[in-house]
């Protein structure tokens, strides 16, 4: 039963990344005039998306430990991805949402966090695409 859960909430988890990162965000710049609400509502899909992340990210991580003990490999990833999600949830989202609120969307240290922000994304997007592509590992019979 643990290995079906892992692979639902990995699914659940890379997927909501995958297509509000690459999909819906862009499509929200490229179908809104008003690009102030395109931000706003991306923003509130990524911060979705993070939560989705965070709680998916500790069971896994749960789960790891129920089934190997240390965890492995993919424990660490896990790991360094729910790094990533904090860092851009906690840290960074609350900044860019200052100076958006602040009306400070064309200065260079909005783009800046912003593009630190995407960086850690697609890092962590990538991360998750990794674990999905490398599959689950056998279950060693005794």
């Amino acid at each position: 039963m643990l290995p079906a859960v892992e692979r639902i909430l990995l699914t659940l988890w890379v997927g909501s990344l995958w297509v509000t990162g690459f999909m819906v965000a862009p499509l929200l710049f490229a179908t809104l005039d008003d690009r102030s609400l395109a931000g706003t509502i991306a923003g509130k899909l990524f911060g979705i998306t993070a939560w989705v992340g965070l709680s998916c990210g500790v069971v896994l991580l749960l789960i790891r430990r129920l089934r190997s003990g240390s965890g492995g490999w993919r424990a660490w990833v896990i790991a360094a991805m729910l790094v990533l999600v904090c860092a851009g949830q906690f840290v960074l989202a609350p900044m860019i949402a200052e100076l958006r609120a602040a009306g400070m969307t064309d200065t260079s240290q909005f783009g800046r966090l912003h593009g630190v922000a995407s960086m850690l994304f697609v890092v962590t997007a990538v991360l998750g695409l990794w674990l999905v592509a490398a599959g689950q590992e056998r279950e060693i019979s005794h």
